[in-house]
């Protein structure tokens, strides 16, 4: 069990926790065993039960901390099933949190939620703004797992988190597939899963990029417009996938979007397989942009940003509209950035009453 800290009042306690760069930046939940406790109760899980130890500090990823970390960020006790989960899956090798950590690049655990947790965990968003503020789930489940790999994992900006800046999903990063309006099967069915089950997936992900297209709705290529855009977003010349290749990267269609391929009588497989073929460039480009990752290969020659469709996460979420969101990746690690999914257990969670 973890040592107890002692303060006069929550407000010293809150700028003790500040100053000893134990917060986010963002005011906190003081962390009281009562409510630390509470957490754990709701897990069903024993307070030293250890998940994985999280680099680059090699902490231990015990219950009670991953639950002090929750309370921190402002979570409910329904929260906890995806949190955990979540962390077991950047604790996955797969997932090489360590050199995430470290990386100079702007990358952050991208969370998507699947399946009844969906709505049983708290309410996670997944239509207009889901990966903006005003959803109380989403922003403290994403948070609590950033509050882990900064408190448990010992990241910390310019001293082992050397991301030369960042980007604002590293506070939070967290939405759910609206899988009642998407004309495809669930991302977490698409990747194995079974249609019943709960499933958090996690990415290394850059911030989201806007692609907008508006398109010709009387035209027989409509979609092939589409695909151009989304290939030009998620593959263009200075993202880490069309130089470094090989990171997985996520495709957020929106619903009217989405209805446009599906139209066309693409599944999310012909999608992915449409993406993969059309996100590449010339060595020739490349060696114009970025010479010093020339390979000195003939100029003739195609370099493609992934080295197979299944390295292309696809969803749908968000309003309908003009735009979708791609989010290119880092590439890096001994896994070159994959994506890991965790089932959320929910049976094993203990209800709580408010």
């Amino acid at each position: 069990m973890s040592d107890y800290l002692t303060a006069e009042s929550e407000i010293e306690a809150l700028e003790w926790l500040h100053d000893q760069g134990l917060t986010d930046g963002l005011p906190v939940v003081i962390p009281t065993p009562e409510r630390v406790d509470r957490l754990v109760l709701a897990t069903g899980q024993p307070a030293d039960l250890t998940l994985g130890t999280m680099g680059p500090a090699g902490g231990a990823a015990t219950i009670e901390k991953v639950a002090v970390a929750a309370v921190m960020a402002g979570c409910l006790p329904d929260h906890m099933p995806v949190i955990v989960a979540a962390v077991q899956a950047i604790l996955d090798d797969r997932f090489d949190l360590t050199e995430m950590q470290a990386t100079t690049h702007c990358t952050a655990p991208l969370m998507i939620v699947n399946g009844p947790a969906r709505v049983d965990c708290g309410g996670i968003a997944a239509s207009f703004g889901a990966l903006g503020p005003g959803f109380r789930a989403n922003a403290s489940i994403g948070r609590a797992l950033r509050l882990t790999m900064m408190n448990i994992g010992g990241a910390r900006p310019g001293v082992s988190d050397m991301a030369l800046l960042g980007h604002p999903g590293k506070f939070s990063y967290c939405l759910a597939e609206d899988e009642e309006v998407s004309p495809f099967p669930p991302l977490h069915v698409a990747l194995g899963f079974d249609q019943f089950d709960s499933v958090v997936t996690v990415v290394g992900a850059e911030a989201p990029h806007s692609v907008m297209y508006s398109g010709d709705a009387d035209a027989e290529d409509n979609h092939e417009g589409l695909l151009r855009v989304l290939a030009i977003g998620l593959g263009n010349l200075a993202t880490n996938n069309a130089i470094l290749t090989s990171g997985t990267a996520t495709v957020v269609l929106n619903p009217e979007h989405a209805q446009i391929l599906a139209e066309a009588g693409l599944s999310r497989e012909d999608i992915c397989q449409a993406l993969y073929e059309r996100c590449r460039h010339s060595e020739e480009d490349i060696a114009a942009v970025n010479p010093g990752f020339a390979r000195g290969e003939s100029t003739r020659t195609h370099r493609s940003c992934f080295t197979s469709p299944d390295q292309i996460l696809l969803m749908v979420a968000g309003g309908a509209g003009l735009y979708s969101m791609v989010m290119p990746s880092w590439c890096a690690g001994h896994h070159r950035n994959s994506a890991v999914s965790r089932v959320i257990e929910l049976d094993a969670f203990c209800e709580i009453p408010v």
